[in-house]
């Protein structure tokens, strides 16, 4: 069987590959354990490297820290999803005094990096134009505008991907746009986008980790603070294991949150067989119903 970019490997290739596999493994593991042995050689395991969390002011502080940036997530996540929903429905519409603004909008938003986006609602707006912008709704704002536009374009793409018989039956149904897309378009477009969906919300939620350089108390902001002290041995390294693996078990609920919605998708669209019966005595009735429209005595 031949792919269009390349031919399928043959049995000398699949073992060939097999052996590069393994040897990139090796190579992988051989430069995992010497990190690991250079940690434990500098003592980075030791316990006076990790008492620190033993303390309950530094669990409060780091529970407060991950409070403030799931918050931000939370936030940010519902008006990206918001902004994005609303600026692919405008550049998808038939109206060009609101699809060429949506377009510029989404298009503008998504060139612009979240840093500088960040910094200029924060010291810009806030510290320039003497507006009351504090460092959470800049890091929201920002976080909505760049990624609300991506969401924009993946909704719009979501859309259009659809077959174009989709819209032709509605139309033919004598439905209006507003109901085609909500009540045809969307839901179909939101099962195939739903990965996608899930994978942007991921990239908000370790983006809030741009906070610290506003001064937004998040977990990275708390982590450089922890580690700047030298009562605690300046756990540096060992606060911000910590702080990973606190955002590995976000990103990994995310994800199970993503398979659960895919699975309840995939059951919500079976439907049990067909009644024969009941699909005869609804085309009879069809018939009967062209037939009295339409062959009356003239």
């Amino acid at each position: 069987m031949t792919s269009v970019l390349y031919d399928n490997a043959g049995p000398k290739a699949r073992v060939r590959y097999r052996s590069y596999g393994v040897l990139g493994s090796i190579v992988l593991l051989a430069i995992f354990a010497f990190v690991i042995y250079r940690l434990v050689a500098t003592g980075q395991f030791s316990a006076r490297r990790w008492e620190f969390i033993q303390y309950s002011q530094i669990q409060v502080l780091l529970l407060n820290a991950w409070w403030a940036t799931v918050s931000a997530f939370l936030v940010a996540a519902v008006l990206s999803l918001l902004f994005g929903a609303v600026f692919a429905a405008g550049r998808m519409s038939d109206h060009r005094w609101v699809s060429v603004p949506s377009t510029a909008i989404v298009e503008f938003f998504r060139a612009i990096p979240l840093l500088i986006l960040i910094f200029i609602l924060y010291f810009g707006l806030s510290r320039s134009l003497g507006l009351n912008i504090n460092t959470f709704w800049a890091l929201v704002l920002g976080l909505m505008l760049y990624n609300g536009s991506v969401l924009a374009e993946i909704f719009r793409g979501g859309v259009r991907a659809l077959p174009k018989g989709q819209t032709e039956a509605s139309y033919a149904l004598g439905m209006r746009k507003t109901q085609m897309m909500t009540n045809v378009l969307l839901p179909q477009a939101l099962r195939a986008m739903l990965p996608t969906i899930i994978s942007q919300l991921v990239v908000v939620l370790k983006d809030t980790a741009l906070g610290f350089l506003i001064l937004y108390p998040e977990l990275l902001y708390q982590a450089r603070y922890l580690g700047s002290q030298p009562n605690l041995s300046s756990p540096i390294l060992q606060v911000g294991l910590v702080i990973a693996v606190i955002y590995i078990a976000m990103c990994l609920l995310l994800s199970r949150l993503a398979n659960y919605l895919d699975r309840r998708t995939k059951r919500s669209r079976k439907v049990g067989p067909l009644d024969p019966t009941a699909v005869h005595d609804a085309e009879m009735e069809v018939v009967a119903a062209s037939s009295h429209g339409g062959g009356g005595p003239s």
